[in-house]
């Protein structure tokens, strides 16, 4: 059972959020969302007695240092999201709160148990587990139209992106013989052509699930329409799921042929990463900006893929944290302008600094980590990842995404000058709800602590990647 710990607190949960809906009625279903979100935090905080236990089901489910690692990031972030969606206004979730919450916690536990899969089969049911809530998420508030359309394309690319998975898992498995990870690394990569094969069509499909260039066409009309909590919350989560199951495929189960993969990951973290920050340069809604950007990101994670190293695994994890608190504070505070000017354009950042200096204080020092500028988290981010892929001779991919970092540092440094410079459009203060308020302050401290002392989980990374190399 220890194993299953989480798995299954998480599963109770899911029940008593479940039942608890049957007898709530009209506005008390709020309260669900309270329930959900304290019951996500007490896993949250549960999760760090752990340690790691015996492998279960026959090595096909493990609870080693990379799951807990990993399992801890998705809890902290699902209770960020669920804090700062539980006050939402649309009556949508007043109406359906039971049912938007469930489908949160049931993705998550997709991403639960994908943490721990050391099995082919294991790992794709997991990604669906995780994935087919995720289109009825982005549809779930209908605006005009929007949502659905914005869901109908994430389900159609999320469907090709299963298909091609499956497809290149079922020729790993024609060539191995075996779906078990640790069979598969003893037949190793080399002259093997139908494993090779069967690994680049699952790493195309692993593509579209982390968003990487060209695979990226669902992010910006996705993130646009969806609310905006739920959408803080999709762009990390499943992302970091994404990244572990990678490093579970491609450095697990590759074996002694690791380097083979450096090559290739190297090129789509070059064009993920020029394709992202350029397309984010013309963006005028915030949210669509924070989607370009997003996919940036992702290439400058691969880029610590790329150097197929525990030094560059246990960066890219460090950046993964960075990022949820980086990332998922900009989107709360683009929520925070939405409930306030019912706007998400970027004209609605005119003058915040002057409305609400903790507020626009708060979003400087987001915008900050994701551009990389000391001493926030996502400095040390970018340093430590490129550092690793330099230690690999990667130096044209450290040069190539540190020029790129400074464009984006100009979008950036625009969404601050609007802040900062620009006069208020209206006078008010903006108001913040008590659960949006406290995700918020929750995000800027983690990104002011981890830029301030980001040893201990950086030692932390470092433990958990060693052992998969």
């Amino acid at each position: 059972m220890g194993a299953f710990t989480l798995e299954l607190g998480l599963g109770l949960l899911l029940l008593v959020v479940f039942c608890a809906n049957l007898v709530a009625r009209g506005e008390n279903r709020r309260s669900l969302g309270w329930l959900a979100t304290a019951g996500v935090l007490a896993l949250a905080c549960g999760s760090l007695a752990l340690s790691p236990a015996p492998p279960a089901l026959g090595g096909m489910f493990v609870q080693d240092g990379l799951a807990l690692f990993a399992k801890r990031l998705f809890l902290v972030a699902t209770f960020i999201g669920l804090l700062a969606g539980v006050s939402a206004r649309s009556g949508v979730f007043a109406r359906r709160a039971a049912e938007y919450h469930l489908l949160i916690m049931a993705s998550l536990l997709g991403m639960l148990v994908l943490a721990s899969a050391r099995d082919l089969i294991l790992l794709f049911v997991a990604f669906e587990l995780m994935s087919i809530p995720l289109y009825v998420l982005t549809g779930f508030v209908k605006r005009e139209g929007v949502a659905v359309e914005a869901a109908l394309k994430f389900f159609l690319v999320g469907s090709v992106s299963s298909a091609i998975l499956a497809y290149g898992l079922s020729f790993v498995y024609g060539a191995t013989g075996t779906t078990a990870l640790g069979g598969v690394a003893k037949v190793g990569v080399a002259g093997h052509p139908l494993l090779l094969l069967g690994l680049l069509l699952a790493f195309a499909g692993f593509g579209f699930k982390i968003a990487a260039f060209p695979f990226h066409m669902w992010v910006p009309d996705a993130y646009e329409a969806a609310s905006t909590p739920f959408v803080a919350w999709l762009s990390v989560a499943p992302k970091a799921a994404g990244f572990v199951a990678l490093f579970r495929v491609y450095f697990e189960g590759a074996g002694e042929g690791v380097s083979a993969w450096a090559p290739i990951a190297a090129a789509l973290a070059a064009v993920t990463i020029v394709a992202g920050n350029l397309m984010a340069l013309p963006q005028q809604n915030t949210k669509r900006l924070l989607a370009y950007s997003g996919v940036a990101h992702i290439g400058y994670m691969l880029v610590g893929f790329a150097a197929a190293s525990a030094s560059g695994t246990a960066m890219v994890l460090f950046y993964l944290v960075a990022y949820v608190f980086g990332n998922m504070g900009a989107f709360l505070v683009v929520e925070a302008l939405a409930r306030s000017e019912g706007s998400e354009h970027a004209a609605a950042l005119s003058g915040l600094a002057q409305r609400s200096p903790l507020l626009a204080l708060a979003m400087l020092l987001f915008l900050l980590s994701l551009g990389g500028i000391p001493f926030v988290a996502g400095f040390w981010a970018k340093l430590y990842v490129f550092w690793a892929a330099a230690q690999q001779g990667l130096y044209w991919l450290v040069l190539l995404g540190a020029v790129l970092t400074v464009v984006a540092l100009f979008y950036y440094l625009l969404l601050a000058k609007r802040m900062y410079i620009e006069p208020p459009e209206r006078p008010e203060r903006v108001r913040l709800a008590p659960g949006l308020a406290l995700a918020v302050i929750l995000c800027a401290l983690g990104v002011v602590l981890l830029g301030v002392y980001p040893k201990p989980l950086v030692m932390a990374a470092l433990r958990v990647a060693a052992p998969l190399f």
